[in-house]
């Protein structure tokens, strides 16, 4: 029996769950056998009870009592067991002995690259290193050299400014308060009252002609200190009376003569042909330039964000507008309450206005001279937003429109 019994293939007596000769088999209802020990512990994995074979799921777990039938065959197969030839299971280790070898060989010649990548990342991190601190090293003296550069510049800079100062304080010293036309009345005055006074009409003439050019020279050197704060200023459309056209870049605006199609807002101008700008400043020093060309009627200036646009208003600084006008007969107001009648001895084509908040100053000048036209002092206390108004039609003698130069135009 125990020769054929060795005669069968050893799957037949093999644990499908161990993989090795029965010990203690037990068979379950579905004819599959395991041995109990492996068995129980893989029932006792899994909730279910059921075959690990064939996966038969048992509603009532199994008795388990030991095949003794199986056990008996599984013990005489375990004795009749073939067994390899000793010289296989010796090469077999040798096998396994030379893999072990070349596998230490194998891991030893990695460290050893390892290493030499380690090495050679050490060396290329300190030429990087050393290239970085060299290049910060010449940064850092470029931004040194500019310093001292910048420093030489201002100082040399503020040195001009204070020798600017002090021959302005003297031209100031030397020039009289009274105005050029007080001068002229004056000269008048003294000639036919007193013929003896030893001034003659070409030596007064040609003193007060002087004094022009001084007043102006010091005009030019004050507007070009206020270009500085040049700032871009657009029209806001929404607030433009429905008289008004504004171009599509903001810059322009002229009187229509017919009212236009323009949706109702509370900001807008229902009354009077004005606009504003859409920028509005509540402090620093800010300065811009408008072009009235050959204009006979305009008025510019800034006004309070929080006026009054609906209705009938008067314009002056106690509804909160501080603005210079040019009337159809040719006279030059400043908005003041009663008006104010400025003189110019030269028609500008284009007005600067600027404005310092902090100070309370609305000034303005003509841009291509320099001469001063009028300034207001007072307190302000809301955002303010230049203003312009170009003025009606006049049977299209003032058809040209009111222009916001861009910062470049400036002189």
């Amino acid at each position: 029996m125990a020769s054929t019994i060795s005669l069968l293939p050893e799957k037949h007596f093999l644990c499908t769950l161990c993989r090795d000769i029965f010990t203690r088999p037990v068979t379950i209802p579905c004819g599959h056998s395991f041995c109990l020990s492996c068995l129980c512990h893989y029932w006792a994995r899994h909730q279910s009870k059921y075959c690990p074979h064939c996966k038969r799921v048992f509603t009532d777990k199994p008795d388990l009592s030991v095949n003794r039938i199986l056990a008996d065959i599984a013990d005489n197969y375990r004795k009749t067991r073939p067994q390899k030839p000793p010289d296989e299971e010796v090469q077999m280790i040798q096998e396994r002995l030379q893999k072990i070898e070349r596998l230490k060989y194998s891991l030893e010649v990695q460290k050893s690259s390892y290493l030499r990548e380690v090495r050679e990342s050490q060396k290329v991190f300190s030429a990087l290193v050393n290239a970085m601190e060299k290049s910060h090293k010449a940064v850092v003296a470029a931004i040194e050299e500019r310093e001292r550069d910048e420093e030489k510049r201002v100082e040399m800079l503020m040195k001009e400014l204070e020798q600017e100062i002090q021959e302005l304080r003297k031209e100031m010293n030397i020039i009289s308060t009274i105005s050029l036309s007080d001068l002229k009345d004056w000269s008048k005055v003294t000639i036919e009252t007193d013929p003896c006074v030893g001034v003659t009409r070409r030596a007064l003439s040609d003193m007060i002609d002087m004094m022009k050019v001084e007043v102006n020279r010091l005009s030019k050197s004050e507007l070009k200190r206020t270009e500085k704060y040049t700032v871009d200023v657009n029209l806001s459309v929404k607030t433009a009376h429905p008289f008004l056209f504004v171009s599509d870049d903001r810059k322009q605006v002229r009187h229509t003569d017919k009212l236009q199609e323009v949706p109702d807002h509370p900001k807008r101008f229902d009354r009077v042909a004005n606009v504003l700008a859409k920028e509005s400043f509540g402090s620093g020093r800010c300065y811009w330039e408008v072009e009235v060309g050959e204009k006979i009627e305009w008025n510019l200036g800034v006004v309070r964000q929080s006026i009054n646009r609906k209705g009938k208003f008067t314009v002056c600084p106690a509804n909160g507008f501080w603005t210079l006008a040019l009337k159809a007969g040719g006279q030059y107001i400043a908005n003041t309450s009663p008006v104010t009648l400025v003189a110019l001895e030269q028609r500008p084509r284009k007005v600067g206005v600027f404005l310092d908040y902090t100070e309370g100053r609305v000034s303005f000048y003509c841009a291509e001279s320099g001469v001063h036209i009028y300034t207001f002092t007072d307190t302000f206390t809301d955002r303010l937003h230049p203003f312009f108004s170009p003025g009606r039609m006049h049977g299209g003698k003032n058809a040209a429109p009111l222009i916001i130069c861009s910062s470049f135009c400036s002189i």
